[in-house]
């Protein structure tokens, strides 16, 4: 229906913090994205609250809201989206097509899938890729492991295949959570470096190219100069390059704030 649409959410605190996707709360149809639009919340024992978006951060697609219950409710446990590895079995709870309570089992498929890998532009991200079953109003559920701890929100789909779906890991949103409760929005520092991640394969590849490459093991290609990247924004940091012929040079840089519209 025009205005409305249906997602996801786990409670992350007794006092009814509920964690979901930006794009769950977001109203498209307004050119300011507004964020103050009526939130219906049905929790899973029925009862109905209205929230309130708290904080949302379009980049990662990730939001907070909040309800006023009388009594104190169940909270997720936190698990870390760290310790997965390919094959392990995760499961998605949500509400599929408004189907509530529905949960569906699956395995990791990767667990460091880019954005760019999926032709997404924008802030460099990494995604938990799975083959659980998710369909509309699976976004902003919750992607548990086999001891019912957190492990990702589950954030979309490919829609024209079977099997690969997608969750931002949890350890990604607690950092986010913590710049929502510290500076109120999440601050994204700008290097202005665009970087490869270096390996033997790549490296021998580059080497046939260019034999002036300098002898690396590991590191870092930095190939042109247009992206986001590191965790400081206004403090100095010392970069060691190791350009052609193996020349050492010691750069410093500090890096910027990026427009929240970038």
């Amino acid at each position: 229906m025009l205005g409305k649409s249906i997602g996801s959410g786990t409670i992350i605190d007794p006092n009814g913090t509920i964690l979901t996707c930006a794009h769950v709360v977001v109203d498209h149809q307004s050119t300011t994205r507004d964020f103050r639009g009526k939130i219906s919340v049905t929790l899973q024992d029925g009862r109905e609250f209205e929230g309130t978006v708290v904080n949302v951060d379009l980049h990662s697609d990730i939001a907070l809201l909040k309800i006023k219950s009388k009594t104190p409710l169940p909270a997720v446990k936190f698990g870390s989206s760290s310790k997965l590895r390919p094959g392990d079995w995760v499961l998605a709870l949500g509400c599929p097509l408004s189907l509530q309570n529905t949960i569906t089992s699956g395995i990791v498929s990767c667990v460091d899938r880019k954005s760019s890998d999926l032709g997404l532009g924008g802030v460099r991200r990494e995604y938990l890729q799975t083959d659980c079953a998710i369909n509309q109003g699976n976004s902003g559920g919750p992607l548990v492991n086999l001891d019912g701890e957190i492990v990702g929100v589950n954030i979309m789909k490919v829609a024209a295949a079977d099997g690969l779906s997608f969750a931002v890991p949890i350890d990604s949103v607690v950092k986010i959570i913590e710049q929502f409760r510290k500076n109120g929005r999440v601050v994204r520092p700008w290097l202005g470096l665009k970087m490869m991640d270096l390996n033997e394969m790549i490296i021998a590849q580059i080497k046939e190219r260019n034999a002036p490459f300098p002898d690396v093991s590991k590191g870092v290609l930095v190939p042109m100069i247009i992206e986001i990247m590191g965790d400081k924004v206004g403090q100095p940091l010392k970069v060691l390059v190791k350009r052609e012929k193996n020349t050492l040079v010691t750069l410093t840089v500090v890096p910027e704030e990026a427009d929240p519209g970038r």
